[in-house]
Parts: C-alpha cells; sequence; structure tokens
C-alpha cells in the first residue's frame, strides 16, 4: 500500500479530475489525503469521508471582470496563483510531515505541493488539469515570462529546494494531462490519460420530463467562477435559443441569477441555477460555454459539439483547440450577438462535420483510460520508490 497527498487550489475544475483518481487509487487498497485551503469544496466533490488537511487561501478579492488577455493572465498570477502557493506552503508541510506520502501529487497550479515536496525530499507528480500550458501561453509574451520565472524562483528560495532546477508546473518525474493529442496536440513527457469522468455528488435536482424529445437541446453554462461577467451573454444565448424554440430546447446555467432564474418561455427555455452536467451531457445537442477545460472535455466525451467564448486564463487556448479539431466553432464573448450566437448553434447543430470531431475525440479520450490510466501510472512511480 502505498500513500497519495494530493495538493490542490480551491477551484472545482482543479479539484474534480484528481477526484476519479483518487477513488480508483483507494479501490486498489491506497491511502489518499488530500491538502486543500477549502476542506468543505474537496468533500463536495470527492466525499464527505475523504482525508483532508486544511490550508490557508490566497488573500480574498475579485479580478476587476474587465481585464482580459495578458493583463488578465499577469493578474491571476500575481493576485491569486502566487499568494496561495505562499499561503498554502505551512499547510501542506504539516500535511507531508502528519500524512508522510510515498508521492504528492500536486495541481500544476497548487506549486505549494510541487515546491513544498521538493524541499521536504517527497516524489512528485504533476496533475496538469487544463492542457493550456502544453501549448506556451506566454508565446510573444517575453517580458511576462520573465517576470514569471522570476516570481517562481523567489517561491523556490522561500519554500522548495534553492538547488532544485525542475519547474514546478511540471514534474521531472510524471506529468499527467487529462486530454489527448487529438484536442491538445503532441508534448513530449507528458503521459495523455484522458479526463477523468467519474461520479461525482450533485445536490442539483433536474426536471428530466421537461426534456421534449422531438427537439435538440442545448446546454449553455460558464462554469463556476464566472457570475460576475456572464450577463450580457447569457441573455445573448436566451435571445437566439428562444428564436430556434420550434427546434431547440435551451437549459442556461445562471448561478448568478442574471436571468432571474426559473421557468422562461414554458417548454423552450429553462434558467436553473446549477445542473447535474454529466448525466445532462448524455441527453444533450449541443453545448455553448467559456471553453473551461472541464466543460469542454466532459462534452466531447460524451461527442456533443460545443460553441466556445472564451473569457480569460487557459480558456482562449482551449478554444482554439476546440476550434483546430473542428468539434465546435468560436465565438467573441464581450462582442458576439444574438445573430451570430445563433449562427454558431446552428453551424454544430446541423452540420455532421462537428459532431463526426467530437465523437471522434471522445473516443481518443475513453480509449486513454481516464482515472485508471492515471491511477497506473502514479501506482508505477509508488513502486519504482520502494
Amino acid at each position: 500500500m502505498s500513500r497519495f497527498l494530493c495538493v490542490v487550489p480551491p477551484l472545482t475544475g482543479h479539484i474534480n479530475p484528481l477526484v476519479g483518481v483518487a477513488a480508483e487509487l483507494t479501490a486498489r487498497g491506497h491511502r489518499v489525503a488530500w491538502a486543500c485551503s477549502d476542506p468543505a469544496l474537496v468533500r463536495r466533490l470527492a466525499g464527505d469521508g475523504v482525508e483532508v488537511h486544511p490550508c490557508a487561501g490566497a488573500p480574498e478579492g475579485s479580478r476587476p471582470p474587465e481585464l482580459r488577455g495578458p493583463e488578465a493572465l499577469r493578474f491571476l498570477w500575481e493576485w491569486y496563483l502566487l499568494p496561495l502557493a505562499e499561503a498554502m506552503a505551512p499547510g501542506v508541510r504539516a500535511a507531508v510531515e502528519a500524512f508522510r506520502p510515498d508521492v504528492v501529487v500536486a495541481d500544476q497550479q497548487a506549486f505549494a505541493g510541487a515546491l513544498v515536496a521538493e524541499r521536504m525530499g517527497v516524489p512528485w507528480a504533476t496533475s496538469a488539469s487544463t492542457s493550456a500550458e502544453f501549448t506556451d501561453p506566454l508565446a510573444g509574451l517575453p517580458k511576462v515570462r520573465q517576470w514569471l520565472e522570476e516570481r517562481l524562483a523567489r517561491l523556490r528560495e522561500t519554500m522548495g529546494d534553492p538547488a532544485g532546477v525542475a519547474d514546478p508546473r511540471f514534474s521531472p518525474r510524471l506529468v499527467l494531462a487529462f486530454s489527448t493529442p487529438e484536442l491538445a496536440g503532441q508534448r513530449a513527457g507528458v503521459r495523455w490519460v484522458g479526463p477523468s469522468i467519474a461520479a461525482r455528488p450533485s445536490p442539483a435536482a433536474f426536471p428530466w420530463e421537461w426534456l421534449d424529445p422531438g427537439r435538440s437541446v442545448v446546454l449553455v453554462t460558464l462554469g463556476t467562477a464566472n457570475t460576475d461577467v456572464g450577463g450580457r451573454f447569457l441573455q445573448v444565448c436566451r435571445g437566439a435559443l428562444r428564436e430556434r424554440a420550434d427546434r431547440v430546447q435551451g437549459v442556461i446555467v445562471d448561478p448568478g441569477g442574471a436571468l432571474g432564474g426559473g421557468h422562461t418561455g414554458g417548454k423552450d427555455l429553462l434558467v436553473v441555477p446549477s445542473v447535474p452536467q454529466l448525466p445532462l451531457l448524455e441527453r444533450t445537442d449541443a453545448v455553448v460555454c467559456h471553453a473551461g477545460h472541464n466543460t469542454v472535455c466532459e462534452a466531447l466525451w460524451h461527442g456533443v459539439p460545443l460553441v466556445v467564448a472564451p473569457i480569460r486564463d487557459d480558456q482562449p487556448v482551449v478554444a482554439g483547440q476546440v476550434a483546430d479539431a473542428l468539434a465546435g466553432v468560436r465565438v467573441r464573448f464581450g462582442r458576439v450577438g444574438e445573430e451570430k450566437l445563433g449562427a454558431a448553434l446552428d453551424a454544430v447543430l446541423d452540420d455532421p462535420g462537428h459532431r463526426a470531431a467530437a465523437r471522434r475525440i471522445g473516443a481518443a479520450f475513453r480509449a486513454a483510460g481516464g482515472a485508471s490510466a492515471a491511477a497506473d501510472h502514479l501506482d508505477e512511480l509508488a513502486k519504482e520508490l520502494w
């Protein structure tokens, strides 16, 4: 039996890929614990009985919603990722001392996991919950790259091994990528395991009887972290869906209440704060989203084509992957109107090429092995250390 400590930021999209992996490792007789600044979130996603070691979180605050592009990326690092690493480090050290893991599994953006493991001599693996880092998102931004490298070097001095040379985003022993080259392109030194799709607790009820088998179902979602910027876009989606009510039913996820919630338009449109996404995708014909990696991969796993409207961070990269693979259509989040969004919807619903591409990627995802394949690689890493 080996011990694995999963170090994750308090973000649903970064925890979910490891939920199935942790369950698989546990089923094989290993012991798994978590380190996170939001233990309640981990337990909600991974189960009430999981062992979670608490850490401090990043300072409270919010990113100005108007930030886009390089400015948004730098703000993300300066305001959130780097302070989060500094805040988490003491809790991660305490978790390693108490749990004594054989392997630390550090999310790619939980730098404290990699650097603390490095300093304490514990082998670490990277959990890449998004494939955007594999495409060099800072290409063409040399000043931002230099600034980032300097900040990571400072982090290593304070919490890692000053003699270390490994980028904390890429373990020299094992990098698990929850995608495949069919979507993300080739990258040497990566173990492509595909999405980790596993049953998860879902408090969201859904009126399944509302679905009309005679019409296509379109799911609109902007994930869990974009309620501050999504109001206008959701309104555009609502208008485009209403225009197609004779052949389309729309389900809009609106956790911030931008559209008022509840049933709208009788049997044509449903606005709800949350949905049981995985079961719903089994009955969905198209997804409109912000190109969040988890949502994109879950849609493609089910062979569902997408309309992607990236907002910031890794989303433009993921949206580009979807468009390049012909598995969907990209639109501009801040500028698209009902006519263009409706045309994109028509394309993914009516052009069989988009659905064929989505199904091709979904088949590759399934063949990659998901949580079971990730557990295999972690198992092998732990055995190498015996």
